[in-house]
């Protein structure tokens, strides 16, 4: 309950704090704009600029010039989802956002210049440093979706000789680290990862102490050229907070931390979702309309085509349904249960298949749990429906057709459920982007197959 109170209280303060900023904007009042954004964090800031018009978040932008402008507008940049982010940096003089681009670590330049075309890379490229604009490039390098272009370049390495005391001195003298690291990664003379070990073990331990003595029991490495999905499964299969990233000889190229992985997992997440309910896996709130058209008029227009299947299957029964108009009413029912089962299973079976918990290994026992599942929530359902059947129509044959026909149904959707994705990802195919199309017609066209069937033989 105190929970819920305190999560209507920060809505409405976002929301009193979005007319308070919405209002500052209107009369041009820098300052107030200043005050009412100084004390937010960037994400806050990104999700503020993400709920007003565009043309409001220009004349937000130009109003709001805070003492560290180009730290702040960088960390909103990183903040900000890729289709906002674009037009915030194209409503933005190059100047300012080249300026908030060399004060952050190079993987977040990578992950905001990857989105962006060609011309408005180049000239952001030109106003980094030399040694940040040769780490980016090198970065974008890499394959899409990849190790390289997640991990950052700003590493803090020591040869594996070292000693405690030696290494809290290179880290004291240095004027280059990056915000944020948790390990200090240990190297061989070739540059090539050996161990690592945590800060806290460092500072916990004498300065005579050698570091390969205190190396963390978890440390293992990652390629460039790795799939950013296989490298996220990493952290968090074997609960790793940063992992060095190598080229392929083996050399030390960067280092991943546990926020990135972790975003990646979540666009992972938010993608199946978006991929599942047919709308594009990158739909936001914030795309207009014609975007949004475009994401979803294509699985509209497939559905149309997978929605003939039913009606075909229908129109071989039109006999059956005339002799007994009843069933017109009662088929949807049986049809739409199923469609529900199978999102169920689908559900759970992608995600698993996401998360490398439904494999080859184990898809027998997932398989059969499923089975079993569909069975007992068939005959669940069916008690149900059957006696429905006869209360209402005062007919056990009717009951029983509506019974085996739910039973039936769940059987098929069960399995569909975790078949369909199983076998578009033995197939190399995304599990997520047409397996909700495939079960939702399978289940349709089975659950009216079987009722308009059973109908026929049992009560015609």
């Amino acid at each position: 309950m105190a929970e819920d109170r305190a999560e209507r209280d920060e809505e409405e303060a976002a929301m009193e704090r979005l007319v308070a900023v919405r209002a500052a904007v209107q009369t041009s009042d820098a300052p107030r704009v200043a005050a009412l954004l100084e004390p937010l964090h960037a994400a806050d800031i990104a999700d503020l600029l993400e709920q007003i018009d565009p043309d409001e978040r220009d004349a937000l932008l130009a109003l709001w010039h805070p003492a560290d402008a180009g730290e702040a507008l960088g960390e909103v940049l990183s903040e900000l989802s890729d289709s906002i982010r674009e037009e915030v940096i194209e409503s933005l003089p190059q100047e300012r956002v080249a300026e908030a681009m060399r004060e952050l670590e190079t993987d977040d330049v990578v992950d905001i210049l990857e989105d962006l075309d060609e011309p408005a890379q180049e000239k952001i490229l030109e106003a980094l440093d030399d040694s940040d604009r040769v780490a980016v490039e090198q970065a974008l390098s890499y394959p899409e979706y990849s190790a390289g272009r997640l991990m950052q370049r700003e590493t803090v390495v020591g040869p594996e000789h070292w000693t405690v005391g030696e290494a809290i001195d290179h880290m004291r003298s240095a004027d280059w680290l990056p915000d944020q690291f948790y390990h200090v990664i240990l190297t061989d003379p070739r540059m090539k990862p050996v161990g690592y070990v945590t800060l806290g073990r460092i500072l916990s331990s004498g300065r005579d102490v050698r570091l390969k003595d205190i190396a963390e029991d978890s440390f293992r490495t990652v390629s460039a050229t790795d799939p950013e999905a296989d490298v996220a499964y990493i952290f968090n299969q074997y609960h790793l907070i940063s992992c060095p990233v190598v080229d392929e000889n083996g050399r030390l190229v960067g280092v991943i931390t546990i926020d990135d992985a972790m975003n990646v997992l979540d666009e992972e997440h938010q993608e199946d979702m978006l991929r599942l309910a047919g709308v594009g896996d990158e739909s936001t709130v914030a795309d207009g309309p014609i975007e949004t058209v475009k994401q979803r008029l294509p699985w509209l227009v497939a559905n149309l085509f997978t929605a003939s299947f039913s009606a075909l299957v229908i129109s071989q029964f039109q006999s059956t349904i005339a002799g007994l108009v009843a069933l017109a009413a009662l088929m949807p029912i049986v049809a739409s249960t199923g469609g529900i089962a199978g999102t169920q299973s689908l559900a759970v079976a992608v995600r698993a298949l996401a998360t490398r918990d439904l494999t080859r290994a184990n898809a027998g026992r997932v398989v059969r749990r499923e089975l079993t599942a569909g069975m007992l929530n068939g005959l669940g359902l069916a008690l149900i429906l059957g006696l429905a059947g006869v209360l209402i129509f005062g007919d056990w044959h009717l009951g029983m057709v509506l019974a085996l026909a739910m039973i039936v149904n769940q059987i098929v959707a069960a399995l569909g459920g975790v078949l369909v994705p199983l076998t578009l990802e033995r197939l190399g195919l995304d599990p997520a982007l047409a397996s909700g199309t495939f079960v939702t017609t399978l289940t349709d066209v089975m659950g009216y197959f079987a009722f308009l069937g059973l109908a026929t033989l049992v009560l015609l």
